[in-house]
């Protein structure tokens, strides 16, 4: 049987009473979003409060690293802040005992030619490579061989400098695959082909239905072909986060789960 979870949403503040949804919607787990101040690394390693809420509620966390997250960003010191958020937070989830990191890849900067953009990550190969070693070498270190792993989601498009990075990292047992579904249908499954070629990786699904570029949208209500996808993330053993925007949106996802018999 399938695991699944929710995102945090913007229309409920404080943790326990997402914890409260997530138990009363018989999900497994919140994902815990550190784009918001209430879960900052600061906030997070409050390890007694939390873990007392997952005693009460029995429900465990996935964290979603910040969006803005450039661990390659060429001033040292900006990337070091990321980083450094990083490894607090692999000790949150050692603590913790949350098995998912997600993380998107950071584009960085273009320049606009007349003829074409240049991608700087792609401009300046080694500097951008070396951060990526520099970045596996300190996660490892930190996790120390928990069992956690740091999941790459797609988002619109993986860039060809970032997929010789994503595959750098995959040679890590520390590092896996988010496949987004929504995200995928909406740049039109561009990332497809790449992530089944490392299927073996896929540790963690975001489910939500997709048409067109419309993304997010509730289960059921797009074009996306939730059963084969989710016949996949069943084969490889995946947690799902159902990754819609809204209480009533998750409320209704949820429904279509309980009538396709997944939870």
């Amino acid at each position: 049987m399938l695991q699944f979870g929710m995102p945090t949403l913007i229309e409920i503040d404080r943790l326990a009473d997402t914890m409260r949804l997530c138990k009363e919607l018989s999900l497994s787990f919140v994902e815990l979003n550190m784009n918001l101040p209430q879960y900052q690394a600061d906030c997070l390693e409050n390890i007694s409060y939390l873990k007392s809420l997952q005693d009460k509620y029995q429900i465990g966390f996935t964290i979603h690293l910040d969006e803005n997250l450039n661990v390659c960003d060429f001033n040292k010191a900006v990337a070091k802040a990321y980083i450094d958020t990083v490894e607090r937070t692999i000790q949150v989830a050692k603590a913790l005992e949350v098995p998912v990191l997600n993380m998107h890849m950071n584009h960085g900067v273009h320049f606009t030619l007349p003829d074409r953009k240049v991608q700087l990550f792609e401009q300046y190969q080694t500097e951008y490579t070396d951060s990526w070693k520099n970045f596996r070498a300190v996660c490892e270190d930190a996790a120390g061989g928990a069992n956690i792993k740091i999941c790459i989601e797609n988002t619109n498009g993986y860039r060809e400098y970032e997929k010789t990075a994503i595959e750098f990292l995959l040679k890590s047992e520390l590092f896996g695959l988010t496949w987004d579904i929504g995200h995928s249908n909406s740049a039109n499954n561009i990332d497809e082909k790449f992530i089944l070629e490392n299927k073996d990786k896929l540790c963690h699904f975001h489910i939500h239905d997709s048409l067109q570029k419309q993304d997010h949208m509730t289960l059921g209500t797009g074009e996306v072909d939730l059963k084969q996808r989710l016949s996949i993330a069943q084969k490889q053993n995946c947690r799902c986060v159902v990754e819609t925007k809204t209480v009533t949106a998750l409320k209704k996802s949820v429904f279509w789960l309980a009538q396709n018999a997944y939870i």
